[in-house]
């Protein structure tokens, strides 16, 4: 307990200022899906085959899994806010488009009749008749939305839009579960407090003599105009206010700035707070970060789409998963070279010199599996690999420089393969649930589970070189950002690594503040 209370008294900045972002993300997609959901529900009350043709896409639209979606969206629109806010309208359209639908074609057909017979128009029955009786279907579309997007845009972390979800996948990450606390309770609270508001809405957009009560509808007895259209008015404030602030820094665009992104474990965020603190310190550029985001492929996207401006790469990684060679290499200097020539010719990347350290993958298995299988090379995993389940990342899983090559290698089959996300095959390996996972050499979690790592007897694995990879134009931009990450040249080794991603994995100590110590140790920064 005193652990918790010390980590969230370190931790309570970090997390007002991302629970506002939630907040600010949450209610510009709701308010979105709102506009399009109530225009186009009301819309295809009118035809028929038309509102099956919408309402069937709404529902596919439900059944496509949210990080598929993401997937699909970064290459076209980038990382950040605008993905994670797409992908939570497309979800929040059904509820809202089917309960305008169902509330507006559900009204009794003799109250239009009656409309129609005292010469209303289309437009004034509408507005008069239809949208006042079919509000409280209405709403709870609006308000299950609104609810179900504060779970949704805890996503928006995968693409680097910040939000609650930060702190859940960084705690996920380093097995952290307070971290994985910090998010989620607040989260929870925030959907509450929202159906609270969404209900209080709800009341203040209901025509007098109408209240929705347990689901029946009732003549209201006590009721105010000017309360009503008070409320009302409240709202809308606070949604423009909202919308508003989003406007204005986004317009607000300042030329002097650089977006420093990383993937998402320790290791890369710690690189990435790195990159931040040492160039801020040495020129007066505004560095911001989009940390945390998710694999090589979307850091990569990221970079090549403009979302951000350079992030720590691997040499192996850069070579087999990204350039798509595919036959083994274990020269570092001709990996390093391939690598670096190629960024610059295929995407106009420049990949500068390597920080020092060598973060290759390795094979890791628990004390008791090693002594029980006498396992000290992966040669020795080959043999028995079909007795033991192997949970590796889900990237690792499907990399040619990966569990893929690695099984052509050594002619491993696995009894099951069960990928999971970062941390989550530390956890996994802990409760024996897995028996063998993917490592990196400089993993701090390795120490803290006791693993034995596995000899890559065969030097199947590449060598994976820290190098900071920049946009060309970034560096023609601000030529002198070579000369300062250059500062890091060679600074780091493999045992550096290591305890600085302990600090952060074991001793729960803050990434920014640990790579800074390293950056004044080294004498970088003051």
């Amino acid at each position: 307990m005193n652990t918790f209370i010390e980590q969230l008294v370190t931790k309570k900045s970090e997390i007002l200022s991302l629970l506002l972002e939630h907040i600010q993300l949450t209610i510009i997609a709701v308010l979105i899906a709102v506009i399009i959901g109530v225009p186009l529900g009301i819309l295809i009350t009118k035809n028929k085959k038309l509102a099956n043709a919408v309402i069937g896409f709404a529902n596919l639209t439900q059944a496509i899994p949210s990080l598929a979606i993401l997937g699909f969206l970064i290459p076209v629109i980038g990382i950040g806010s605008a993905p994670a806010i797409t992908m939570v309208v497309l979800y929040s359209m059904l509820p809202i488009i089917k309960n305008t639908y169902t509330g507006i074609t559900n009204i009794n057909p003799d109250m239009l009749e009656a409309a129609k017979g005292l010469g209303m128009t289309s437009g004034q029955t509408l507005k008069l008749i239809k949208i006042p009786l079919a509000m409280p279907v209405m709403m709870a579309g609006i308000r299950m939305a609104a609810v179900t997007a504060v779970g949704l845009m805890t996503i928006a972390a995968f693409v680097g839009a910040g939000g609650l979800g930060y702190l859940v996948f960084s705690g996920i990450q380093t097995v952290d579960n307070n971290l994985i606390l910090f998010g989620a309770i607040p989260a929870a609270v925030l959907a509450l407090v929202i159906d609270w508001i969404t209900g209080k809405i709800e009341e203040a957009t209901m025509p007098n003599g109408i209240k929705k009560s347990d689901g029946t509808m009732k003549v209201r007895r006590t009721s105010s105009n000017k309360n009503r259209k008070r409320n009302i008015v409240i709202a809308s404030i606070l949604a423009i206010a909202v919308v508003g602030g989003v406007i204005v820094s986004s317009i607000s665009n300042n030329s002097n700035k650089i977006t420093i992104g990383s993937k998402n474990f320790t290791e890369q965020i710690i690189l990435g707070n790195m990159l931040q603190q040492l160039i801020e310190d040495k020129t007066d550029i505004d560095v911001q970060t989009k940390l945390n985001l998710g694999g090589t492929q979307v850091a990569f996207n990221a970079l090549k789409s403009g979302g951000i401006d350079m992030y720590v790469e691997y040499t192996g990684t850069g070579y087999v998963n990204i350039l798509n060679i595919t036959e083994p290499n274990s020269n570092t200097d001709e990996v390093y070279n391939v690598m670096k020539d190629r960024f610059k010719a295929d995407f106009g990347i420049d990949v500068l010199n390597p920080m020092g350290f060598n973060n290759t993958y390795a094979m890791a298995v628990s004390k008791e599996t090693a002594d029980k299988y006498n396992l000290k090379t992966v040669s020795d995993l080959a043999k028995v690999s079909g007795e033991l389940i192997a949970g590796p990342t889900i990237e690792f899983a499907n990399r040619e420089d990966g569990l893929l090559g690695l099984n052509k290698a050594y002619n491993m089959n696995f009894k099951t393969v069960n990928p999971v996300d970062g941390g989550l095959r530390y956890t996994a390996l802990n409760s024996n649930e897995t028996q063998v996972i993917d490592a990196f050499t400089t993993d701090g979690l390795i120490e803290q589970f006791k693993l034995t790592v596995l000899e890559d007897d065969k030097s199947f694995f590449p060598p994976y070189h820290a190098v900071p990879i920049v946009k060309e134009e970034t560096l023609e931009k601000f030529p002198e950002l070579r000369d300062v990450l250059g500062e890091l040249d060679g600074k780091l080794t493999d045992e550096k690594m290591r305890k600085l991603n302990y600090e952060v994995d074991v001793n729960k100590r803050d990434a920014k503040v640990v790579a800074n110590e390293f950056l004044k140790s080294e004498g970088l920064v003051e």
